[in-house]
């Protein structure tokens, strides 16, 4: 059993060499191996910055708190370790990588998280699956990675990461954002294959609910203010269709 924590987690985001400003007012989730988390909130509520902060992007500083992985101090380790200890981040806006392609990238990345590199047929045979699955088309695999690729071609990209990587927590931000009806249907049974293992934990950042029909939370939680503000079962984020996110914004001010 997986155990993630954050615990009272503060960060600054980097404005300038002169200029930053805090995001994160001290931040505290829990999130254990099988669980779905799903962080809801407003924009500029600091939802990506922790999702940032916490995968160690350099434009994020940390200024108290910490974040534990199976007892491990996640902000201690580089970020290539976070990824070794099982940490993955699916970004909101997927970057490209021309001259490198998706096969050789990825297959880098699984041996970089396994510990040694798969037998190219096996490899091979284990990626044609999982694009298929995600009805991503064969010839992407020697294109440049994110290369030319839409919106959702890129979303459907790093979910095939997901699967490949296995790893004990999964950080989606905002992976639903510009995904058409069919295309966010096809990416969310990608994430419900992978947690039908019971072996990963999901933080599923998102602002609207669309795509908690499709994968269901254990959990949901108000971002508001740089902080968590509520936290409940599904039916809160009915609530926040509903109602919206003013009341919380208030508690979260």
């Amino acid at each position: 059993m997986t155990k993630f924590e954050i615990r009272g987690l503060r960060a600054d985001v980097l404005i300038g060499a002169e200029e930053r400003k805090e995001i994160l007012k001290g931040v505290d989730l829990t999130i254990n191996s099988g669980e779905t988390h799903a962080i809801m909130g407003p924009n500029g509520s600091g939802k990506s910055t922790l999702a940032y902060a916490v995968a160690g992007h350099p434009k994020y500083e940390i200024t108290g708190g910490e974040v534990l992985l199976d007892g491990e101090n996640v902000l201690e380790m580089s970020v290539d370790e976070r990824a070794r200890a099982g940490l993955f981040l699916a970004m909101q806006y997927p970057v490209e990588v021309p001259g490198v392609s998706m096969s050789n990238f990825l297959r880098s990345a699984v041996t970089a998280v396994r510990g040694e590199a798969p037998k190219l047929r096996a490899f091979s045979k284990e990626l044609q699956g999982a694009m298929s699955g995600l009805s991503i088309d064969p010839s992407f695999a020697g294109r440049g990675v994110n290369e030319g690729f839409s919106g959702g071609e890129k979303k459907r990209h790093e979910i095939l990461q997901l699967e490949l990587l296995k790893p004990k927590v999964a950080i989606l931000d905002e992976t639903d954002s510009g995904l058409d009806v069919d295309a966010l249907k096809v990416v969310s049974e990608g994430i419900n294959r992978a947690k039908a293992t019971g072996e990963v934990g999901v933080m599923l950042i998102t602002h609207y609910t669309r795509i908690l029909n499709y994968v269901k939370p254990d959990f949901v939680h108000v971002f508001a203010g740089g902080r968590v503000a509520e936290s409940g079962g599904p039916e809160l984020a009915d609530v926040l269709e509903s109602e919206g996110y003013e009341r919380f914004v208030k508690v979260g001010a």
